[in-house]
């Protein structure tokens, strides 16, 4: 009977270690970058025809980035899909139909987003959008988080938004993966029929959610 146990206590044993050697290997795996996007599924996208690009919202710019470099690459990215989807870019006193903005966390501001200088557009971290904001959040503790904004500028009203939780360190080195990112997030704008009547049908089921103060 002891000779059963110390078997047992043995393989006990070994299976723990060969556990502990799994997790180890999958935390030193790296973080695979995740891309999700959202809307308003009662909006006509077809009605939208222009877009002028704001920039990046004050203090939420990433602690990895170098907001100067960032904001221009964000530009180019965003030029380069709108005109794939036929938007014509004007200035933000041209009164666009879309306003476009980008804002950034690290993994140590992703609990403090509302706490931006967001200008005549408020965070939109409430509401039905509250509810991807979460997720994203809670996926991209190690990461970081970089969110993309089209606003409907006349009813100053969040239309659509990409989220990229990538980690960016060195911007010339690691954006490549985030531009990519990007257009793989823009594959989905416009939404497509299927996917506004999966909205609407995700929407019916969730409560609005209090919008955080900014």
């Amino acid at each position: 009977m002891n000779a059963v146990k110390r078997v047992l206590e043995k393989q006990g044993g070994a299976l723990r270690a060969w556990v502990g050697l799994l997790i180890l290997f999958a935390m030193a795996l790296p973080a695979t970058a995740k891309v999700e996007f959202d809307f308003d599924p009662n909006l006509d996208f077809s009605t939208f025809k222009t877009y002028a690009y704001l920039g990046g919202v004050e203090n939420l710019v990433m602690m990895q980035l170098n907001p100067e470099l960032i904001t221009d690459r964000v530009h180019r990215a965003v030029q380069r899909e709108m005109a794939k989807k036929g938007l014509r870019e004007l200035q933000p006193n041209q009164e666009p139909d879309l306003v476009v903005r980008y804002w950034a966390n690290s993994n140590t501001q992703l609990s403090s987003a509302a706490l931006g200088s967001w200008g005549p557009f408020g965070p939109f971290l409430g509401n039905y959008w509250g509810y991807m904001y979460d997720l994203m959040s809670i996926q991209s503790t190690r990461q970081g988080m970089l969110v993309l904004d089209l606003i409907d500028a006349k009813n100053k009203d969040l239309a659509w938004r990409l989220y990229v939780a990538e980690k960016i360190i060195n911007v010339d080195k690691d954006w490549k993966r985030a531009d990519e990112d990007f257009t793989k997030g823009f594959q989905s704008y416009p939404p497509s029929a299927k996917q506004i009547e999966d909205k609407k049908k995700e929407r019916a089921n969730e409560k609005p959610k209090p919008e955080q103060m900014q």
